[in-house]
């Protein structure tokens, strides 16, 4: 029998996963060796693909580096404010923890940040995101949840960064708890301890009459 022409939906599948699996090879030389280090050959190889639909789906290197960028961002959510902040904060420590490579790519990124530069769509997407952030904290103030003589933008700096801390230090972290730092063990008590220091930094109850 002749062999059937793939129908239009089943042509979109397929570029939806081969999309899919450039992101996913992506990420992980990404996170491994950086964006100045990483090559778009090493990716389609690792998602065996030919490198020319790195180009076709992301038009390069950039374009893919900030599709990753975009999906991070989405994929930890910035304001929940359906969720307590000790249970924001430890989603975000167990998201680091367990997708190593998006940390490893938020570190790299750090390592290569030029300081000021012109302001590009994917640096404003970045900015919107932590603004959401800090203007979550800023309505958490004004429920009680967080003392509203401490500044937002450095409540966001400060657990952002213990969240990531088990990534960054996990020399540190051992030799200070003697666990692993990505041992089930410690991220329970870790995000316990964050919990409790977050529960110290409520606004204070009013005396009762």
């Amino acid at each position: 029998m002749p062999r059937r022409s793939p129908s239009g939906d089943q042509r979109q599948r397929d570029a939806e996963r081969t999309r899919e699996r450039i992101l996913e090879a992506a990420l992980v030389e990404f996170g491994e060796h950086g964006f100045a280090g990483a090559r778009t050959s090493a990716i389609a190889a690792r998602a065996g693909v030919n490198q020319q639909l790195i180009s076709y789906y992301f038009a390069g290197k950039e374009g893919l580096y900030q599709a990753l960028q975009q999906r991070w961002r989405a994929t930890s959510g910035a304001a929940q404010p359906d969720r307590s902040m000790a249970e924001v904060v430890a989603g975000f420590l167990r998201l680091g923890a367990t997708e190593r490579s998006w940390a490893r790519l938020l570190i790299w990124e750090g390592l290569a940040d030029p300081g000021a530069t012109t302001e590009t769509e994917d640096e404003a997407q970045a900015h919107r995101y932590f603004t959401a952030m800090v203007d979550d904290v800023r309505r958490r103030q004004r429920t009680g949840e967080l003392s509203a003589d401490l500044d937002p933008a450095y409540v966001v700096l400060t657990f952002f960064a213990a969240a990531m801390a088990p990534t960054v230090l996990p020399q540190v972290v051992r030799r200070l708890t003697g666990l692993a730092a990505d041992s089930p063990e410690f991220l329970d008590a870790y995000a316990a301890q964050l919990g409790r220091m977050l529960g110290h930094l409520a606004a204070p109850t009013p005396p009762s009459d």
